[in-house]
């Protein structure tokens, strides 16, 4: 018999695959029963429209038969089998799988997720057996084939006798060493223990023969004898009622499920019925994966019908806002094949979706209200997907979202901690809620006042907000690109509208003040316009300041592009050589000197003064973080000064 070599590159390929993809060699039991699961899936597929099958769901079992005396452990299933050229194809080829040729055979498309029913992990079963025998004989066929390899020098394939469909993995185990005992892999503890571990939620009954004591009244020691004993639960960990499971099985199911080495901030185990039913299990992750934050992040909840997996990733289960969460969906009213064209107009899964963007949104209030430092690191990791949520889709998001956002701000809290205790105080929060904001308000504040800058420590060096802090107002922190574009969709909260501290219209004078200010900006109604067209366009008015306090020269913004979205906007890609710009306006403080100066300029010397005008709208420019014209002429300005 010809023995065939593996089409892989060569033979250090599957060397490299047994020794280094899996760290631990007991892995190899869970992937020959996965195997087993996809091939029994395939067949219960078919049964589903072709009746001929004559088979049941509960027909359907793999069976664990371990032999201490020839030292072999075999996998069967009463599955769909494979064909001679199934072999040569699955397991001829290292890393071939059959599920590309099933689905396209069965027209099923991309949201059928079937696994395979061989791939790189059947090659792990090189790493305690010394060889492998695969008896197999497809659904429908007259013939059965039994493929053999010692995983090095290749393979054989040959005709055998086989009585039904399916197929029979065999793994003779290598001989003990001093480091490893695969022997172990006979014993039916060992057994148990890793089918509890890692594959107690296959859908079908893992059988094995099984030594169970039988105790009588007539005899002292117990009868030992043979019983065909279920070994998983085959009930899914999000079908088992919420008291069965503790927060270690909730976590470890994560891991395992998700691709993730650490555990989950929270949970959501959801189970309705009614006009949705479905069973739900959502995970918050405690870390964002790495590409979150990019184009390539694929959102979305795995979604299943009566237990069977419909698509890996259901974009319409989840809204952009709460991208981030993981976990899966289980409904026994949706479809089996259903498409995913079909999906975007199923009532039910829009009312799902509609139910699991409840359960987030509560399950976050939750931890907000009660741990407000684990949400806080939630929020430090997530919470710039919360933004953009609400301004990448308007409004829509602004009500799922706004209780749950966090600022920086500059409210200090100095509130002495209750109780004897004086030294012992509880979790300080770092950020605010709107609501705590607007909860502080003063009786003469109608707006939520906000700035924006790179840092905390530079929007308070800002020359506005030395006015606003002497009113006793509190000012949220903007230090995201998208803090300020989320806002302008939101427009208000609580009937409270936001308003930066350097918009043109902010109104912060008294009564006596807004006089003397308009008396003082009447009689100067020549100089600012000649100032203005002295810039030649850059500003849109010149004009007198209510915000400053000891600073000399401010810009403000007129219109919706603010001064800090013009940096924004221009600094992206697609905006390139738009040149977007605010409208702004130089204000200028009457109580500083540099006033008085310029208005005696504007008696005496206006070449000067228009110098001097050019000055300080550079001057300003730097204050607000956004780059001069032309730097230049600005110092030659400078240098003018100094001689």
């Amino acid at each position: 018999m010809e023995t065939k070599q593996f089409k892989a590159e060569s033979k250090r390929l599957l060397d490299m695959m047994i020794n280094s993809i899996y760290t631990h060699k007991e892995i190899f039991l869970r992937e020959v029963i996965s195997n087993a699961s996809d091939a029994i899936d395939k067949l219960y597929f078919k049964s589903l429209t072709d009746t001929s099958i004559g088979m049941k769901k509960d027909d359907f079992f793999i069976r664990i038969t371990a032999d201490k005396e020839a030292r072999t452990l075999t996998v069967s299933d009463n599955g769909i089998g494979m064909t001679e050229e199934d072999l040569e194809n699955n397991l001829g080829t290292i890393a071939s799988s059959g599920s590309l040729a099933f689905k396209s055979e069965n027209d099923l498309g991309e949201d059928v997720d079937i696994i395979g029913q061989f791939g790189v992990g059947f090659y792990s079963t090189f790493m305690v057996a010394k060889e492998v025998t695969v008896i197999t004989k497809a659904y429908g066929s007259d013939k059965a084939y039994k493929w053999t390899s010692d995983g090095v020098e290749g393979y054989t394939v040959e005709e055998c006798e086989k009585d039904a469909a399916g197929t029979d993995v065999i793994l003779t185990l290598k001989d003990d060493t001093d480091d490893e005992k695969y022997s172990d892999y006979l014993e039916t503890f060992r057994i148990r223990t890793l089918v509890k571990k890692y594959s107690d939620y296959i859908r079908f009954p893992i059988k094995m023969l099984c030594e169970n004591p039988h105790y009588s009244e007539d005899k002292e020691e117990p009868d030992i004898v043979l019983e065909d004993e279920i070994l998983n639960s085959m009930t899914p960990i999000w079908k088992k009622n919420k008291k069965e499971l503790t927060d270690e099985d909730y976590n470890n199911f994560y891991i395992d499920k998700f691709m993730d080495y650490t555990a989950p901030l929270a949970h959501i185990h959801a189970k309705n019925e009614g006009t949705a039913t479905y069973d739900a299990l959502l995970y918050i992750p405690s870390r964002a994966p790495f590409d979150f934050y990019s184009k390539d992040y694929e959102k979305g909840l795995q979604l299943y019908s009566s237990g069977v997996m419909i698509m890996d990733k259901c974009s319409d289960l989840l809204p952009d806002h709460f991208s981030f969460v993981k976990g899966l969906v289980d409904s026994e009213d949706l479809s089996l094949n259903i498409s995913r064209e079909m999906l975007q107009h199923d009532r039910q899964l829009k009312l799902i979706a509609k139910n699991i963007e409840r359960s987030i949104k509560n399950e976050l209030t939750k931890m907000l209200k009660n741990d407000r430092e684990k949400y806080e690191k939630f929020f430090d990791v997530f919470g710039l997907q919360l933004k953009f949520g609400i301004y990448q889709n308007y409004s829509l998001a602004a009500d799922s979202v706004k209780d749950l956002l966090l600022f920086a701000s500059s409210f200090v809290d100095d509130t002495p901690a209750e109780g004897d205790d004086k030294e012992k105080k509880s979790y300080s929060p770092k950020k605010t809620t709107l609501a705590e904001y607007v909860s502080r308000m003063k009786e003469d504040q109608d707006a939520i006042y906000y700035a924006c800058g790179e840092s905390k420590a530079k929007i308070e060096m800002l020359p506005v907000f030395e006015k606003i802090k002497e009113k006793g107002y509190e000012v949220l922190f903007f230090t995201q690109d998208v803090d300020e574009f989320a806002i302008k969709v939101m427009m208000k909260y609580d009937d409270k509208p936001f308003r930066s501290i350097t918009d043109a219209n902010l109104d912060l004078d008294t009564e006596e003040e807004k006089e003397a200010n308009k008396k003082t900006a009447e009689e100067n109604k020549d100089m600012f316009e000649f100032m203005r067209d002295s810039l030649e366009g850059k500003v849109k008015e010149v004009r007198l300041s209510s915000r400053l306090k000891s600073h000399p020269v401010c810009l403000s913004s007129d219109g919706n592009v603010t001064i800090e979205m013009e940096k924004i906007l221009n600094s992206l890609p697609q905006n390139e050589g738009k040149d977007i710009h605010a409208e702004k306006c130089l204000e200028l403080n009457p109580g500083h000197p540099i006033f008085t100066k310029l208005t005696e300029l504007f008696k005496s010397d206006k070449d000067k003064l228009a110098e001097y005008t050019k000055l300080l709208y550079s001057q300003a420019l730097l204050i607000e973080g956004l780059s001069i014209e032309d730097p230049v002429a600005f110092a030659d300005l400078i240098c003018g000064l100094m001689v």
